[in-house]
């Protein structure tokens, strides 16, 4: 079972990381939502790339929810940022896309981190959270849901950042609820838990922050930044009350590990540069950030230009030519 967990958690670093790439391109080209709202899934919904990305997350989420039966949370949330190697690499060979040379040091030293931390993890079933850990997570997800109501009005690079981290807190949720629920010995028993359905919730929200994430810039910022701020609360839940475990002697590893890991996907939101700009219809890319009376300013003064330019060509007088009548002069 153990080379079994291992091999679901390489598969999963690789769905993850196609799942990305395939929602950002998805998010780009859907109408830009300044707003929390769940019709973002349906718009986005109605793309078949992004359906095809959602089909690699919920692959990439099985594949992990198996893996937390036996691996520690810690290890499972930091190499699901792996996925961010997967995707830039998909990026720079299908779109092109150019990353900076921090960009890519900081990737390498994601890998590294995580080699750290694969060292150092110990696989063991998980503890049992109770009806108390049922609600706790569950004003979790209720407190997040109202930040991002907020945060969704931040564009660019701070709205990638702060929307990417709270989908990051939700998954976050969704990992916490998912370790023991994975224990579970029977199919009436998995169903007739409420740690299920906290954890589509949790994982419902946290695709749509996400998506309003990826709308705002760099989908490597938005994906860091999520990684970075799901990593921490989930390592330090597993292993206080979920059973999570290191390797004797390697405490060290895996402190370094995470650590190295934690600065790698900390600095990609400070360095990522915006791979694709959102998809508009002005020429200017100014006009995502103007506010309703600066378009019609501008609506109204491309008219005004363009009545003044056909009055003058109506106003010209025609230059005098040859008659067929007259003489030519030559």
């Amino acid at each position: 079972m153990l080379s079994t967990s291992w091999g679901f958690l390489a598969a999963m670093v690789f769905a993850y990381g196609v799942a990305n790439l395939l929602q950002s391109v998805a998010a780009t080209r859907t109408k830009l939502h300044t707003s929390c709202n769940p019709k973002l899934l349906v718009r986005l919904a109605s793309h078949r790339i992004y359906v095809y990305g959602l089909g690699f997350q919920i692959l990439g989420f099985l594949l992990a929810f198996v893996a937390r039966k036996d691996l520690p949370l810690f290890l499972v949330q930091a190499a699901a940022s792996a996925g961010l190697g997967v995707t830039a690499l998909c990026g720079v060979l299908i779109l092109r896309w150019r990353l900076p040379k921090a960009e890519v040091g900081l990737l390498a030293l994601l890998f590294g981190g995580l080699f750290a931390l694969v060292i150092a993890a110990k696989p063991a079933p998980a503890h049992s959270i109770g009806s108390t850990g049922v609600v706790l997570l569950l004003c979790w997800l209720a407190g997040i849901a109202v930040i991002g109501v907020f945060a969704a009005r931040l564009h660019g690079a701070p709205g990638s950042v702060a929307l990417g981290s709270l989908a990051g807190m939700a998954f976050s949720a969704a990992a916490v609820a998912g370790r023991p629920l994975a224990s579970s010995h029977s199919i009436p028993e998995f169903v007739s838990s409420p740690l299920l359905y906290v954890l589509v919730g949790a994982s419902i929200l946290g695709q749509l922050l996400l998506g309003l994430a990826m709308q705002r810039g760099s989908t490597t910022a938005a994906v860091a930044s999520m990684d970075a701020a799901g990593a921490i609360p989930a390592a330090v839940i597993g292993l206080l009350f979920l059973g999570d475990k290191i390797q004797p002697g390697r405490e060290w590893v895996a402190g370094l590990g995470f650590f190295i890991t934690l600065t790698a996907v900390i600095g990609l939101t400070r360095y990522a540069e915006p791979q694709h700009h959102h998809a508009t219809g002005e020429a200017n890319p100014r006009a995502l950030t103007a506010g309703p009376r600066a378009l019609k300013a501008r609506a109204l003064a491309a008219r005004l230009v363009a009545a003044d330019a056909a009055r003058t060509v109506v106003a010209r007088p025609m230059p005098a030519g040859p008659t067929r009548s007259g003489p030519q002069r030559r």
